[in-house]
């Protein structure tokens, strides 16, 4: 149990758990993450939960949102997502009343914290100070990205609201040790380096989800915490957690992550979010969930 995210809340049923869930991959899949690997007369029944273009672009199982429904009137539930704000506001999760809006969210890896869908300028502020002190500037990392990243696999390049930087990347092409090579050049700079699917991550190491965590716990006034993720810029928030799931799918699985109050999960892909809401919710409840396996190792 961390110590800085224990202790009670006021406010009865809903305010003795709070809930920090990554999105991507963990609560709501794309098309190309469903893994769905039964016939199609058995897959589930799906929902979509963003639009972008006028198409759908991601999904939670339909007993998935029903559960998201009920976690969201028992427990205060807080999205903690890489996304930047503009794509975290094209998700629409189900909630308890029409156009419900989570009265947190941590955005851009937690250099955007969003009260009751605004930003949050104090929070914005206090990130800026800290990344001004403990990390290189982000201009350097952009341009070591331009150079290292050969256009040949590099689809894109982008910066996420000017926090932090990414490439889309054609995966099976990248070149034998250049993550790795990245990665420790990022690390003597104070950057963290992720593979997320098709894009790599250059993110400032004070920018983390579990700091954004700890301001919400702090103003809501202290919770027992429960989240989930299943990437490296996860993993802080499974450790700060009190309790914390990871899927069997992600960077986190492909490297046997895990960490003491972490339950590795079997379920992959859509399945593994519906699995997970359940989790959360059996949680608060106090109710009883079946044995899971052996941990694995801590790596």
């Amino acid at each position: 149990m961390t110590g800085y995210l224990s202790g009670g809340m006021n406010g009865g049923a809903a305010g003795r758990f709070l809930v920090a869930s990554d999105l991507d991959r963990t609560l709501i899949y794309s098309n190309r993450a469903l893994a769905l690997d039964v016939p199609d007369r058995l897959a589930p029944r799906l929902l979509s939960v963003e639009v972008h273009d006028g198409k759908a672009l991601s999904f939670m199982t339909e007993q998935a949102a029903e559960l998201l429904v009920e976690l969201s009137r028992e427990a205060v539930l807080v999205p903690a997502t890489t996304r930047t704000r503009a794509q975290y506001e094209r998700v629409n999760l189900p909630g308890p009343t029409p156009g419900w809006v989570p009265s947190y969210a941590i955005c851009a890896n937690g250099g955007r914290l969003l009260v009751d869908g605004v930003p949050d300028a104090d929070w914005q502020d206090e990130m800026a100070a800290r990344l001004a002190a403990g990390a290189a500037p982000l201009a350097e990392v952009v341009e070591h990205l331009a150079l290292c990243a050969d256009p040949e696999w590099t689809h894109k390049r982008r910066v996420a609201d000017e926090l932090f930087a990414y490439l889309v990347v054609e995966r099976a092409e990248l070149p034998q040790g250049w993550l790795a090579e990245l990665t420790g050049w990022c690390a003597e700079r104070g950057w963290t380096v992720s593979l997320q699917g098709r894009k790599v991550y250059a993110v400032p190491e004070p920018l983390s989800k579990s700091a954004a965590l700890a301001e919400v716990v702090r103003r809501v006034g202290g919770a027992t915490v429960l989240s989930a993720g299943d990437s490296l810029l996860d993993a802080d928030l499974l450790r700060a957690a009190d309790a914390a799931w990871r899927p069997g799918h992600g960077e986190l699985a492909d490297t046997g992550w895990t960490a003491p109050g972490v339950t590795v999960l079997d379920e992959v892909g859509v399945a593994a979010g519906e699995e997970i809401v359940r989790r959360f919710l059996a949680r608060v409840r106090g109710e009883a969930v079946e044995p899971d396996a052996a941990p694995v190792s801590v790596s």
